[in-house]
C-alpha cells in the first residue's frame, strides 16, 4: 500500500507489519525519533524486554551531517513528467514514541541536487525494498491522486446522493468506467486530431487536462447528429461554421 503522511500512524504501521504479505510505503517526518533495534536480552536479564536501542540522529541532522553518503538515482516519470535525477540516502531503523509500539522501517531520505524541491523522506514496513524500489512506487500514486481528483470535478464522484448503499457501490465504478472510456477514446482521437489546449489567463497549461479530454470526446459525439436537413424541419437554417464552432466550444466546456 502506498499512502501520504496521513497514514504514518505508529499504531496503523504495526499492524501493517504484523500481517503477512502486506506492506506500506508513506511519507517520514524528518524529526521522527528514530532507534537502534533493541539489544538481545541477556541470559536470566531481569525486567521488561526493552523495546528499542540507542537513539539515532533525525533525518533532519542526517540532511545537515557533510559526511552523509548520497547515491544518485534516476525516477522516470516524475510526477507526471520524465525522467529525474535525485539523491537518495537509506538505512533501517525502529521508529518509537512513548506509549506506542515499536515499528522497524527502512527510511529513504530524498533530495533535489538542483534545489527545485524540499528535501523529504519516505518510509517502508518492509525493510528489503530498495530506494529505487520505494521510490517508484511512492511517485506512481501521483497518477492516482489526478484521476481521483479530475473525476471528482467532471464527473461528480464523491457527490452522490443515493439513499442506498448499493447505489453507492454502483454509481462509484460506473464513473471510473466512464472515467476510462474517455480516455481510451480520446488516446485514440489524438492519432488523427491535434490536441485542444484550453487555456485562461490566471490558467497557462501546456497538455491537455481531462477537462480537454472530455470536451473532445462530446465535440466527437455530436457532430455525427449536426445538420440533419430534413423536410419536415423547415425551420432549421445554416449558420455561420466559426459561429456554429464557438457555440460547440463553449457547450462542450460548460456541459
Amino acid at each position: 500500500m502506498v499512502a501520504d503522511s496521513s497514514y504514518a500512524v505508529l499504531a496503523l504501521l504495526q499492524q501493517v507489519s504484523d500481517t503477512p504479505g502486506v506492506s506500506l510505503i508513506t511519507r517520514l517526518r524528518l524529526d521522527a525519533a528514530l532507534y537502534d533495534p533493541a539489544p538481545p536480552r541477556a541470559p536470566r536479564q531481569n525486567g521488561r524486554p526493552r523495546k528499542k536501542g540507542a537513539r539515532r540522529p533525525t533525518l533532519q541532522q542526517v540532511l545537515a551531517e557533510l559526511h552523509t553518503p548520497w547515491t544518485l538515482l534516476t525516477v522516470n516519470n516524475w510526477y507526471g513528467g520524465g525522467a529525474r535525477e535525485v539523491e537518495v540516502c537509506t538505512d533501517t531503523a525502529v521508529w518509537y514514541h512513548t506509549g506506542l509500539p515499536p515499528v522497524a522501517l527502512r527510511w529513504v531520505l530524498i533530495r533535489d541536487p538542483h534545489g527545485e524541491f524540499e528535501p523529504q523522506a519516505l518510509l517502508s514496513t518492509q525493510l528489503a525494498y530498495s530506494p529505487a524500489q520505494i521510490l517508484a512506487w511512492f511517485v506512481r500514486r501521483w497518477t492516482m491522486e489526478v484521476t481521483l481528483e479530475e473525476a471528482r470535478a467532471h464527473l461528480g464522484l464523491e457527490t452522490q446522493r443515493q439513499w442506498s448503499d448499493l447505489a453507492i457501490s454502483r454509481t462509484t465504478p460506473t464513473l471510473f468506467g466512464l472515467y476510462s472510456l474517455v480516455t481510451l477514446m480520446t488516446h485514440t482521437l489524438l492519432q488523427s486530431q491535434s490536441p485542444v489546449v484550453r487555456t485562461a489567463a490566471w490558467y497557462a497549461k501546456a497538455r491537455p487536462t481531462f477537462s480537454d479530454a472530455l470536451a473532445m470526446v462530446r465535440r466527437e459525439l455530436w457532430s455525427c447528429c449536426h445538420f440533419a436537413m430534413l423536410e419536415s424541419h423547415t425551420e432549421m437554417i445554416k449558420i455561420p461554421r466559426s459561429v456554429f464552432e464557438r457555440l460547440t466550444d463553449t457547450v462542450c466546456y460548460a456541459a
